[in-house]
């Protein structure tokens, strides 16, 4: 599998959760052999943010600036190269992925189209909120689904913020999507907007409503009944407005329009339902794709037509064995393919048999912001299915995060983050006031 200069090239496609792990811990195994395969990590954005974040940088109850890894930093520090861009393209036959043309904001060519090689080609280049065609969405929604739309996000609200403010009028928001995103943007928004009430705006709350739609019976469908009554009972006692078997037909500059034809005002829409895989994994050189644009892969992670190439996290369906339906796309799916292809591929450069990827589902956690969290441990270990809520859950979730830093970072990098983490928020504002 060496190329014709002899080293082995391992190109990562995608940033998040399941590829900066991969190319962050095989960089470092591999940084001192001198006969080390190189890995290139390639992202269209400059920085990583934990997904499961997102919510709060949105929200702007997170600062950004201190919860973000800039890749080349990550790179330099972990034994890898990064390459800024974004797939266009991949010709199997040459074994090349095509990145296309970088813009700046006013129109100038930073970087042109180009070809990168590989020997394996790893895809994790994620989900995005399926509009389901609905109309009107991508014309007067925020989406959440990276860290660029966050902040983006987090500087409109802002705005809207200073507005109600200032002239003292009402700011409506809906979030359509009951799952965990949806539901963890709704809580974080009431602790925004109660932080921002501690500085001096004590009626502020009473001019900001928020709703949340479901179209499903309940939210937090994926979670056991218990956890998503728990959840929608507490929402509610935070003051949001909960509609559940609620379809959207249409979004307008005013709101949505409802399935029975009535009205949802809303001056600010957030549009965090259903899941799919980009656009372009819809025939990417004849590889194999679901509805939903992932890419089928085998129990190795392999995609169906290219042994060459492996996908993993939101943007693979994998159907285990014995199961009807494919993986969850969960943070919590990608990490543990992350690991299974940490320990694999190097097996695979030496022409050595690899196991299966097989997933345990040890559960999940929501987190509702400072208000509360829920959590059940899912169908593997000594307590199955037991939920819980509570310090307990928020703890579980806090050790999430921690446990990707340390990840990528390292143990005793990523354990002085979450000390600068404490003490920023003993000496920082609550929420980004910038």
């Amino acid at each position: 599998m060496a190329t014709s200069g002899g080293q082995q090239r391992i190109v990562i496609v995608g940033g998040g959760v399941g590829g900066l792990e991969v190319a962050s811990t095989l960089g470092r195994r591999w940084r001192r052999r001198a006969d080390r395969p190189s890995i290139t990590l390639v992202d269209r954005d400059s920085a990583h943010v934990w997904k499961p974040m997102l919510h709060t940088i949105a929200a702007g109850t997170r600062d950004i600036s201190q919860q973000q890894t800039a890749y080349l930093a990550q790179a330099r520090d972990a034994g890898f190269t990064y390459q800024p861009g974004e797939l266009c393209g991949l010709d199997r036959d040459a074994r090349e992925i095509l990145i296309a043309a970088q813009h700046a904001p006013d129109g100038r060519l930073l970087l042109p189209p180009r070809r990168l090689g590989y020997d394996l080609l790893v895809l994790a280049i994620g989900s995005r909120a399926n509009d389901f065609g609905t109309p009107g969405v991508a014309e007067h929604c925020f989406y959440i689904d990276s860290r660029r739309q966050a902040d983006t996000f987090n500087q409109e609200i802002r705005m809207r913020l200073l507005q109600a403010l200032g002239q003292e009028a009402p700011l409506s928001i809906a979030i359509v999507g009951g799952g965990a995103t949806g539901v963890e943007l709704a809580a974080e928004l009431v602790q925004l907007v109660e932080s921002a009430s501690a500085y001096g705006v004590p009626d502020l709350a009473s001019r900001i409503t928020i709703t949340l739609v479901e179209a499903g019976p309940r939210v937090l469908a994926a979670f056991p009944e218990d956890i998503s009554s728990a959840t929608r009972e507490r929402l509610e006692a935070i003051g949001i407005r909960v509609l559940v078997g609620t379809q959207v037909r249409a979004a307008t500059a005013d709101g949505f329009v409802l399935a029975d034809g009535s009205q949802l005002p809303a001056s600010l829409k957030v549009w965090a339902a259903g899941v799919k895989g980009p656009e372009l994994l819809a025939g990417l050189d004849g590889l194999e794709a679901t509805r939903n644009n992932q890419l089928v892969v085998r129990p190795s992670l392999q995609t169906t037509r290219d042994p060459a190439i492996y996908a993993l996290g939101d943007c693979a369906s994998l159907v285990p064995a014995g199961a009807e339906r494919p993986l969850p796309p969960t943070a919590q799916v990608a990490h543990q393919q992350a690991q299974y292809l940490i320990r694999s591929l190097p097996e695979v450069l030496q022409g050595r048999p690899v196991p299966d990827f097989s997933y345990r589902d040890l559960g999940a956690l929501v987190s509702l912001g400072d208000y509360d969290a829920f959590g059940s441990l899912g169908q593997y270990g000594l307590f199955t299915g037991v939920t819980f809520r509570g310090r307990l859950a928020q703890l579980s979730h806090v050790m999430l995060y921690r446990s990707h830093q340390a990840r990528i970072h390292g143990f005793w990098r990523g354990s002085m983050l979450w000390l600068v983490d404490r003490l920023n928020s003993l000496l920082r504002a609550p929420i980004r006031l910038d």
